[in-house]
């Protein structure tokens, strides 16, 4: 593991703690982006269809890579939902834990704790 890694998962360890305290579970990352999904939304939890819970962790994705320049804020729909457009291609060669890291970054630059 390089150095670069480690400090990424003390900052990803930091996140959990944070959620931990508010949400009084550990969150895993598919969680996390289905939190920031809602948050992104203006929704509190609710009841939902998989294919919406599905469209709300897309969001948390989309948002958390916005500010990397992978995705575009295009609008908003009638129902509230914004859509993204995605303006660069993502890293494809990267593989399980490569893939986790680049997430935590993502997820850690946009909580910004």
């Amino acid at each position: 593991m390089q150095t670069n890694d480690i400090d990424v998962n003390i900052e990803w360890v930091k996140v959990q703690l944070f959620l931990r305290k508010r949400f009084e579970e550990v969150l895993d990352m598919q969680s996390i982006l289905y939190l920031i999904g809602l948050q992104e939304l203006g929704m509190n939890h609710q009841p939902l269809k998989k294919e919406q819970k599905i469209d709300v962790i897309h969001i948390g994705v989309c948002s958390v890579l916005l500010p990397l320049g992978y995705y575009q804020k295009i609008g908003i729909d009638n129902d509230g939902w914004p859509h993204f457009k995605n303006i660069k291609k993502l890293p494809h060669d990267m593989v399980g834990e490569q893939q986790d890291v680049f997430m935590k970054k993502a997820i850690i630059k946009y909580l910004n704790l």
